[in-house]
């Protein structure tokens, strides 16, 4: 095993060993209510560079997967009284078979074509939900969750570990994806898919993949919601802010690797609820907008490549 994947295991060993013990020294909820929602923008930035980093295909769809995750587990939990981890297997697996499908349907089509179809998924999937009386309709559904287990003190924190799970889980699926055959091949897909087809990469089947990958973990990053916010409608859970933010994170960390969605989502998501603390929670989509432009402007290679940048020696 490499040094890097041993540092890079026992980094996530840290991590989860001080989210199981965090909740036990930290008595204020309210710290946990917005580590859940930092460590859910880690999880959907993660889960959308697979396919918009990796591969290349901008996806605007993110909100989509993120929201049928959130009414599966609803649901399921309110109508068959399924524990949340099965809830969270269940969307992950929905999301998966959502994401192959959309890749059947639009993966034939490229750039902002294949963007704008991606978005018709949010408007499709939030119209359903408006339609359907079983998952609330247009005025939404309660869900009150269980009481959380011994191991954790309260019910925010027990939310904030299972995030905390999901989200190393969605880290360490996107490093393997990155670092094995599939992350070469959706590289060159990324690179030129015409050469890369030429060079004998079964392209169709990794973009399918990466479809896959990818609404698996926006799906699970929207799975624990409802028994987070006790209430869902189709206005929240399909949010622009959601789609937007799924974009801009892993743009402002670098998308050539799992670390750049990680540091750009802990980055902005910590300031956006700093902000929504402090100013207001309007201003949301108008910083993220305001960053995002001024990445794209000075810093198209995110933070990772800004910092990762050498000074070129001067020839003699």
């Amino acid at each position: 095993m490499r040094k890097n994947s041993i540092l890079f295991i026992v980094g996530i060993a840290i991590v989860l060993v001080l989210g199981f013990l965090l909740p036990w020294t930290i008595r204020n909820p309210f710290y946990f209510f917005v580590g859940y929602v930092v460590l859910q923008y880690v999880t959907i930035a993660t889960g959308w560079n697979i396919l918009g980093g990796y591969a290349g295909y901008i996806n605007f769809g993110a909100a989509g997967f993120f929201g049928a995750g959130v009414y599966l587990s609803a649901f399921l939990f309110t109508t068959f009284g399924l524990p949340l981890p099965l809830c969270i297997l269940a969307a992950a697996t929905f999301g998966a078979v959502l994401g192959v499908l959309m890749g059947y349907l639009t993966l034939r089509i490229q750039g902002v074509y294949f963007a704008i179809a991606t978005l018709g998924l949010v408007v499709v999937l939030e119209t359903i939900v408006h339609n359907i009386p079983a998952l609330g309709g247009a005025s939404g559904m309660a869900v009150y969750g269980p009481r959380p287990p011994t191991w954790s003190p309260g019910p925010s924190q027990y939310n904030f570990t299972i995030m905390l799970v999901i989200a190393v889980a969605s880290v360490a699926l996107a490093r393997f994806v990155e670092i094995s055959w599939v992350g070469r091949g959706l590289r060159a897909v990324r690179a030129s898919e015409d050469a890369a087809e030429c060079s004998g990469v079964p392209t169709l089947r990794l973009k399918l993949l990466a479809c896959a990958l990818s609404g698996a973990v926006l799906a699970a990053a929207g799975a624990p919601y409802p028994f987070y916010t006790s209430f869902v409608e189709p206005v929240t859970a399909f949010s622009l802010i959601i789609g937007l933010n799924a974009i801009a994170m892993p743009l402002i960390g670098g998308t050539k690797s799992w670390a750049g969605p990680v540091l750009g989502a802990l980055l902005l998501a910590s300031v956006q609820q700093i902000a929504t603390v402090t100013i207001s929670s309007e201003l949301n989509i108008l910083f993220v907008g305001l960053v995002l432009i001024a990445f794209v402007a000075f810093a198209p290679g995110g933070l990772a490549d800004l910092f990762g940048r050498r000074p070129r020696r001067a020839k003699p």
